[in-house]
C-alpha cells in the first residue's frame, strides 16, 4: 500500500518568528497611540462630535529602539484647542516627544550598567535583542549620564523633611583611579532608619582615607542640608567615626558588639577563645541591662587577671557596648551590631566585584547610589520596627 502524498509543513525559522512577534507588538503600539489621541481629541478619525477638542493633521514616522529591536512607528499628530482660542501640538504620553528609546530599553541599559558592565559590555550584552547598530556608545552614555544627574540631585537634596531615629555609619573600600593611579579608597556610607522601620541610604562620600576629618565632613554636610540629630548612632568603633559622632551630642552611641568581640579575640591566645566568647556573650546576650552590667564587671575582673590586654580592649568601648539595652527588647538584634549596614556593603561588594577599578570618584559613588535607587538592592525594615515611634517620641521630648 503506497503512502499518501502529504506536503510537509513549512516551519518558520526563529528569525521569522521574531519578525512576526515584532509586527504584532508594533500593531498593538499603533492601536494604543490611536486610542490615546482619540481620547484626547474627543473623537475618532473623520468623526464630527460636539465635544471635539481639536483636530488631527497627519502622522509622524519615528524610528524608535524598543525591547524588540528597531521599529518605525507611525505616531499620530494633532492640534488641541486652548482656552484663549489658539491651538497647541498634541504630545503623546505613550511615546514622548524626541524619545528614541522606550523606557524598558533605558531600564535594561541601566540594569546592565548597575550589574557592573561598562559601556562596551552593555552594548555587547543587549546587541542580540536591540541590535548593536541601534544602540550607540553615545546612547548608552546618555542614559548613564542621567543616572549621574540623579545622583548629583540626590547628593545635594534638602534633608530637613527626612527624619531618622537610628543612623548606621560604615565604609566600603573600592578601587578607584585617582591622580593617574588606581588606589584603594573608602566610600563612607550613612544609612538611616525612618519611623516606619524602613532603611534609606542617607549619604555617600568617597574619601582618600577613613580619617576623623573625612567622617566629620560627611556629618557636617548632612547637618548643613538640614538632617536632624538621630536618637542613636551605630558604628564599628573606628576612631574617625567616634569623633564624628560627637557632632551629634544628644545622640546615644552603640558600638558594634561583633566588631568588639573580634578585637578581644585579637588580644587573646587562641586556646582561650572559647572561654572568652562565653564570658563576652553573657554581656551582649543578657536578659536585661542590669544583668549585662553585672556580666561586664565580672568579665573585667576575671580577664584583668588572665589577660590584661583583653580587659583594656573591653574598657575602651565601655558602656557604649550596652546602649541597645535602653531600647525595646524586640529591637536589640538590629541595634547591637552594624549588620544592617554591613549587609548593604556586602551587596555593594558583590555587585561591583566585576569592576577591576572605577575610572573616577563620581563613577564609584554614582554606581552605589544607582544600585539602591533603582531597586537592584532592596532594604528591608529593621527588626522591632513597631517600637520605633517610641524612639522618635523620646527624641522629640529630648
Amino acid at each position: 500500500m503506497s503512502k499518501p502524498n502529504i506536503s510537509p509543513y513549512l516551519v518558520p525559522t526563529p528569525a521569522e518568528v521574531r519578525q512576526q512577534i515584532r509586527a504584532k507588538i508594533h500593531a498593538v503600539v499603533h492601536e494604543v497611540l490611536e486610542e490615546e489621541i482619540a481620547s484626547v481629541l474627543g473623537s475618532e478619525p473623520y468623526e464630527r462630535t460636539t465635544g471635539r477638542r481639536g483636530y488631527r493633521h497627519g502622522v509622524e514616522a519615528r524610528r524608535v529602539t524598543t525591547e524588540n529591536g528597531l521599529a518605525t512607528l507611525r505616531v499620530p499628530r494633532g492640534r488641541l484647542r486652548q482656552a484663549d482660542g489658539s491651538t497647541a501640538e498634541f504630545q503623546s504620553a505613550v511615546l514622548p516627544r524626541y524619545a528614541r528609546r522606550t523606557r524598558e530599553v533605558d531600564e535594561a541599559i541601566l540594569g546592565a550598567y548597575l550589574a557592573g558592565a561598562n559601556t562596551r559590555r552593555v552594548r555587547r550584552a543587549l546587541a542580540p535583542l536591540l541590535g548593536e547598530a541601534h544602540l550607540s556608545k553615545s546612547a548608552v552614555s546618555r542614559v548613564v549620564g542621567r543616572l549621574k544627574a540623579l545622583f548629583e540631585e540626590w547628593d545635594q537634596r534638602d534633608l530637613s523633611a527626612e527624619r531618622y531615629g537610628v543612623v548606621y555609619l560604615d565604609a566600603i573600600n573600592l578601587r578607584v583611579r585617582l591622580v593617574r593611579r588606581v588606589v584603594v579608597v573608602p566610600v563612607l556610607v550613612a544609612l538611616g532608619v525612618e519611623e516606619d522601620g524602613k532603611k534609606h541610604l542617607v549619604g555617600l562620600r568617597l574619601a582618600v582615607r577613613e580619617a576623623a576629618s573625612s567622617w566629620r565632613d560627611l556629618v557636617v554636610d548632612l547637618g548643613r542640608r538640614g538632617l536632624r540629630e538621630p536618637r542613636l548612632v551605630i558604628s564599628d568603633g573606628h576612631p574617625g567615626l567616634t569623633k564624628a559622632a560627637e557632632l551629634w551630642p544628644g545622640a546615644a552611641v552603640q558600638r558594634c558588639t561583633v566588631h568588639k568581640l573580634r578585637n578581644l579575640l585579637d588580644h587573646c591566645p587562641r586556646h582561650a577563645h572559647p572561654e572568652l566568647r562565653r564570658d563576652y556573650h553573657r554581656i551582649v546576650y543578657a536578659r536585661d541591662g542590669l544583668a549585662a552590667r553585672e556580666a561586664y564587671d565580672t568579665f573585667l575582673t576575671k580577664w584583668t587577671r588572665l589577660c590584661p590586654a583583653v580587659a583594656r580592649s573591653l574598657e575602651e568601648a565601655g558602656a557604649k557596648l550596652l546602649t541597645f539595652y535602653e531600647f525595646p527588647r524586640a529591637m536589640w538584634k538590629s541595634l547591637r551590631t552594624t549588620n544592617p549596614i554591613e549587609n548593604l556593603n556586602r551587596e555593594f561588594r558583590r555587585r561591583t566585584k566585576t569592576q577591576a577599578s572605577f575610572p573616577n570618584e563620581q563613577a564609584a559613588v554614582t554606581l552605589l547610589f544607582g544600585l539602591v535607587a533603582f531597586g537592584q538592592i532592596t532594604l528591608r525594615r529593621i527588626d522591632g520596627h513597631q517600637h520605633l515611634p517610641r524612639v522618635f517620641a523620646a527624641r522629640a521630648a529630648a
